[in-house]
């Protein structure tokens, strides 16, 4: 067997990834909300969680903070961003226009997440010939 920290980068990417999809489909749910009366936009908090746990940990370095991190409760939250303010008059603190910024920046942390996975299988896969 071979003894390899790979699959714990692995698991803290993936995790990312899915907290990725959610993040899109948070974003997705406040754009089709555009016009909803005292609609709150919401977001997804991840990378200040991984931040936390990371900080948290009684290691050093960097692959041992990984290796010693519980994935099972690493995962993105939902959270209502901005509660109490709006600029609108009917409560909705929505902007189309944000919204599709924060949309396209998502996208392609997205695209890195799932390229650096891909990457690190193939890593394995060449390490394991």
């Amino acid at each position: 067997m071979i003894n390899t920290d790979v699959f714990n980068y692995i698991d803290v990417i993936t995790k990312a990834a899915d907290a990725s999809a959610l993040r899109n489909k948070t974003i997705a749910n406040n754009i089709a909300n555009i016009d909803t009366p005292h609609y709150k936009r919401q977001d997804v908090s991840f990378a200040a969680n991984l931040q936390q746990a990371l900080k948290n940990s009684r290691f050093e370095k960097l692959d041992q903070k990984v290796a010693s991190l519980n994935t099972n409760r690493l995962r993105g939250v939902v959270f209502t961003d901005n509660d109490a303010f709006s600029y609108r008059l009917d409560g909705n603190n929505v902007d189309v226009d944000t919204e599709n910024v924060y949309m396209a920046e998502n996208q392609l942390m997205y695209q890195g997440l799932t390229k650096s996975l891909s990457s690190e299988f193939q890593h394995f896969q060449t390490v394991s010939k």
